[in-house]
């Protein structure tokens, strides 16, 4: 009795350490940026492990020019300052209702799973695309062909998938619940796409940020932090589409909007989330947005504030 009775407290005891285990939270905590030696070293310097570049025209990563001896320099200083590379970001038309624009985007994102893959980043970080004026229903199954056929190849060649972020201000049809639905019900157990889920954009569309988030938290895969600030008192007058284009939201770095940040990542934190979160600074307060190579003083600021705040919260 007394064997058996051991053998019954290690069995549970064995159990409870295997589900603290399934929910030890480590996530990877850094930030978004264009690629620079300068950015790199900043973001080490402030304490963050994680990075997202983005591969836009124009910036260091245009996916026109960007060469492997380029990769290879890129490499060689995330690995120099210690950073995971998590995610390479392109927010692009996939199914542009224009054949020969979407031809050319077509081409160019499969340069960008290239740098990602080469680089070692098991994401890319886009939005679904959209032709506008069509269904939902003509959309996904569009989306489902031009994918298929466009991306999964070169998604298996370097072990990236694509994930869409929520934002509604291009063309995108998952924005949310309903799109996400339909998305993931239309492309089944696709190993190839999934969700970088920034919550900010449910705030401001008046979406739930937290139960969608709970819905889906098998498909996030990587996770921009951003918030929202909703001036309710000019909502309150003018509403969500104003006569007069005002402004009644802003994005703000996290901790200064209305999104419930210890919520959120109570949700991530029993799903046992260890993938990457990354600052998305796009807080104007800070300065302007940053558009080029090389974070600029102020827009530093906006990084460490989000820090701050955030390391109360994420474990490091």
């Amino acid at each position: 009795m007394e064997l058996s009775r051991r053998n019954i407290l290690t069995g549970l005891a064995a159990a409870t350490a295997l589900e603290a285990q399934k929910k030890t939270w480590k996530p990877k905590f850094g930030i978004l940026g264009n690629y620079s030696e300068e950015n790199l070293t900043f973001a080490k310097a402030e304490g963050f492990n994680s990075m997202g570049l983005w591969a836009r025209a124009q910036t260091s990563l245009d996916p026109a020019t960007a060469n492997d001896a380029l990769l290879e320099k890129v490499k060689d200083s995330l690995a120099r300052n210690g950073l995971y590379l998590s995610v390479v970001g392109s927010t692009v038309n996939h199914i542009d209702s224009d054949l020969a624009a979407r031809a050319r985007t077509n081409e160019s994102f499969r340069k960008v799973i290239e740098i990602a893959g080469k680089l070692g980043a098991p994401y890319v970080g886009t939005g679904s695309g959209a032709m506008l004026g069509k269904s939902l229903d003509e959309n996904v199954a569009e989306m489902v062909r031009v994918y298929t056929e466009q991306y999964f190849p070169t998604c298996q060649k370097y072990g990236v998938r694509i994930l869409w972020e929520p934002y509604p201000g291009s063309p995108n049809v998952a924005t949310g619940p309903i799109g996400f639905e339909a998305l993931f019900k239309a492309f089944g157990n696709s190993p190839y796409v999934g969700l970088q889920y920034d919550p900010s954009h449910l705030v401001w569309q008046m979406m739930d940020p937290i139960q969608t988030a709970r819905d889906f938290v098998d498909k996030i895969f990587d996770v921009h932090l951003k918030d929202t600030e909703v001036f309710t008192r000019v909502l309150r007058r003018c509403g969500i589409n104003p006569l007069d284009k005002t402004k009644w939201w802003r994005y703000r770095i996290p901790g200064l909007g209305q999104m419930d940040w210890p919520a959120f990542f109570t949700v991530l934190q029993d799903a046992g989330y260890a993938g990457a979160m990354n600052i998305e600074h796009e807080d104007a307060v800070y300065g302007d947005p940053q558009r080029g190579d090389i974070f600029h003083e102020g827009y530093k600021v906006g990084f460490r504030m989000g820090y701050r705040y955030l390391r109360q919260y994420i474990p490091v």
